[in-house]
């Protein structure tokens, strides 16, 4: 037996499609095209490259980037001011703040600035919140990826037994609390969850998303399940996930390879967040 592999790239590719299509069918009917403003704090090396993919993306689906770059020792106040500035534009649909930041900086305290509506990036305590309640907002953007990615193979969460590794709350508690909202029976383990493998092996679906390469193996997943593998690593073979592929695509029935599974789902999806924050906003205003 060797997992079908989900191809994360190629559903990525179909919903950047359709957010281009959503795009040009808002301005059509007289909206406003959709713009995302991302803050960038300071000169981290990955951060610059995921800040220049977002926007490029956000410009080939026909939005418009509005891109605010602040140095690494500007103060509090003035990144409030600028978020602030950034709630209150009506041509910025969403706004995301690039993390991490400096550590002199409040980052709960900054994306609280955010408005809710225009929270793209889902990690508002207003967003938050309506996750938990499982009333409308928007969704962290790799969660929902997953989700998508999930619906797009077919694999049904109704009933199922779901196990995420990992509690962050970037991916872990908000995936859990998605799959519950699908009315999957949902376990969420973590660093001191006692015999990790045992509550694995239950999962009908396994997503990990614990940062630690190579976690997760054949020992830990049932025959036929699905593994999800959120993990991105770099060592001097290249890239790894969470779970180790080679072993475990001998036993799961569907698999995200690392990379081109995962990844590619983030970006995709937050574009999917502006193009509903714009149409939402368009709704309140009439358009």
């Amino acid at each position: 037996m060797s997992a079908e592999l989900i191809d994360g790239k190629a559903v990525a590719a179909r919903v950047r499609q359709e957010v281009s299509e959503g795009v040009a069918a808002l301005v059509a009917h007289g909206g406003r095209a959709p713009g995302l403003a991302t803050v960038l704090v300071g000169d981290d090396p990955a951060s610059e490259v995921y800040v220049r993919n977002k926007r490029r993306a956000c410009v080939a689906a026909g939005m418009v980037d509005f891109h605010q770059r602040l140095p690494a020792d500007v103060t509090q106040q003035q990144v409030e001011d600028v978020l602030d500035q950034l709630a209150e534009d009506p041509e910025v649909s969403g706004i995301l703040l690039q993390l991490p930041l400096p550590g002199h900086l409040d980052a709960g305290t900054l994306v609280d600035r955010i408005p809710p509506d225009k929270d793209v990036d889902g990690l508002t305590t207003g967003n938050v919140g309506r996750l938990a309640l499982s009333r409308p907002g928007l969704r962290p953007c790799t969660p929902a990826g997953i989700e998508r990615l999930l619906d797009e193979y077919g694999v049904g969460l109704a009933g199922a037994k779901a196990v995420v590794v990992g509690r962050s709350v970037l991916v872990g508690r908000p995936m859990a609390q998605l799959l519950l909202a699908r009315d999957a029976t949902v376990t969420l383990c973590h660093s001191r969850t006692k015999d990790l493998a045992a509550h694995a092996r239950e999962a009908d679906v396994l997503i990990v998303a614990a940062g630690v390469p190579g976690l997760v193996g054949p020992e830990a997943v049932r025959p036929g399940a699905t593994v999800i593998d959120v993990g991105i690593h770099r060592d001097e073979a290249g890239l790894r996930g969470d779970v180790r592929f080679s072993e475990v695509r001998a036993i799961a029935g569907l698999l995200t390879p690392v990379p081109g599974g995962v990844g590619p789902m983030t970006i995709a999806m937050l574009l999917a967040n502006t193009l509903r924050a714009a149409r939402d906003t368009g709704t309140r205003h009439g358009y």
